[in-house]
């Protein structure tokens, strides 16, 4: 994997604010990868970031990484169902344009995309 690619994406999940959430596709869409690449790096390199605040579209993780998410969120104040676990995902989503703006300003030192 590209190291620019793998900076970009880690700096886009450290955009995602305390409390909300974004999905793969989110940040793979803001960094123009794949949702599965993002989920790639995330599961390599993501232990830096706050990597409980990327989730699939409905909210979720696998079940090895849940219990440890449901921590953090609940530490964050993520709107979550608990019974499930999962985010809310309608309320917790960070909005879009926000995510790029900041994650724009994260990578002004970084070489531009080709």
């Amino acid at each position: 994997m590209d190291d620019l690619v793998v900076e970009r994406v880690l700096r886009a999940v450290e955009c995602v604010p305390p409390g909300q959430v974004a999905t793969y596709g989110q940040i793979g869409a803001v960094v123009g990868i794949g949702a599965r690449q993002v989920g790639r790096i995330l599961a390599t390199e993501g232990a830096p970031v706050p990597w409980w605040r990327v989730v699939n579209a409905r909210g979720r993780f696998p079940s090895a990484l849940a219990l440890r998410a449901l921590s953090e969120w609940r530490r964050e104040g993520t709107p979550i169902d608990e019974g499930v676990p999962a985010v809310r995902i309608g309320e917790a989503r960070v909005e879009a344009g926000a995510l790029v703006r900041a994650w724009s300003v994260a990578c002004a030192d970084l070489p531009p995309e080709l």
